[in-house]
């Protein structure tokens, strides 16, 4: 269990003063809806950051890494999704 949450821990982008703290809570909450997804497929989509101008970067892994339809997911899942639950993304970036 302690081993989870250092996992959890580490995963949680550091804070970024010029980022609204409402626009990083919603795309954090957002972001549950999106891994439940990736899960699912035996992936994961971690969120690694949320700048001020809304651009949120997120590293796909497992079986998600390397997917050949990574990018339709990332467009058309991830991306439509955030700016769904997340009013203030702009746009979505696979680092």
């Amino acid at each position: 269990m302690i081993a989870r949450i250092v996992q959890a821990i580490k995963r949680t982008p550091p804070p970024n003063p010029a980022v609204p703290a409402a626009l990083m809570e919603s795309v954090k909450e957002a972001m549950r809806d999106v891994q439940a997804y990736a899960r699912s497929h035996g992936g994961r989509i971690d969120l690694v950051s949320v700048d001020e101008h809304g651009t949120v970067r997120v590293k796909f892994r497992g079986a998600c890494a390397g997917c050949p339809m990574s990018s339709v997911t990332l467009r058309l899942g991830v991306e439509e999704r955030l700016k769904a639950l997340a009013p203030g993304v702009r746009e979505v970036i696979a680092v």
